[in-house]
């Protein structure tokens, strides 16, 4: 499952982009789609109908994942309590 995410790269806007799984410490790329810039632009070096791209992990300075897409749905369930009284 992709999750949304924002690349910081050195000298660069962030890039918006969705992201297949994190990266691992030894990957020297990170494989990005459908990248746009934060306001939904199309990013100005790249060419129009690019859906993947693939970044060297020494031009990323950071990443950006967000909480709501990592937190996994609790079911809450909401128990009334008998309070035991009864008439005497």
């Amino acid at each position: 499952m992709a999750r949304r995410v924002i690349v910081h790269l050195l000298n660069e806007d962030p890039v918006v982009a969705e992201l297949e799984r994190l990266p691992e410490p030894g990957d020297t790329n990170i494989v990005v789609l459908d990248p746009r810039r934060q306001d939904g632009k199309p990013i100005h070096y790249l060419s129009d109908s690019a859906t993947t791209v693939m970044f060297p992990m020494h031009r990323v300075s950071s990443i950006e994942l967000f909480a709501e897409e990592m937190a996994v749905e609790e079911e809450v369930r909401i128990y009334r309590e008998d309070e035991g009284i009864s008439s005497r």
